[in-house]
């Protein structure tokens, strides 16, 4: 299965997190890369016991996915903004 997703990448202190807003996914690590990297295995875990129960299809639809031929397309990120509310 081959599926896309939008990674946001930010330091906590000393650790940095990858987030996946469409599966709402994170993992860590050391660095940005590895952060990544660490994800990239959340995701692919994540989406193999969706496949096991049979339900991955569902999550992807009730996450915004559209399937274009064989690839699992995200809903698109439209903005990222900082916020401040005092």
């Amino acid at each position: 299965m081959k599926i896309r997703y939008d990674v946001l990448v930010f330091k906590e202190r000393d650790t940095y997190v990858a987030y996946t807003p469409q599966l709402d996914l994170s993992s860590c690590g050391t660095s940005p890369k590895e952060a990544r990297k660490m994800l990239d295995e959340a995701v692919g875990l994540f989406l193999e016991e969706a496949e096991k129960l049979g339900t991955i299809e569902d999550i992807l639809q009730e996450s915004g996915y559209d399937k274009d031929k064989d690839v699992w397309v995200p809903p698109t990120i439209v903005e990222i903004a900082t916020a401040e509310n005092f």
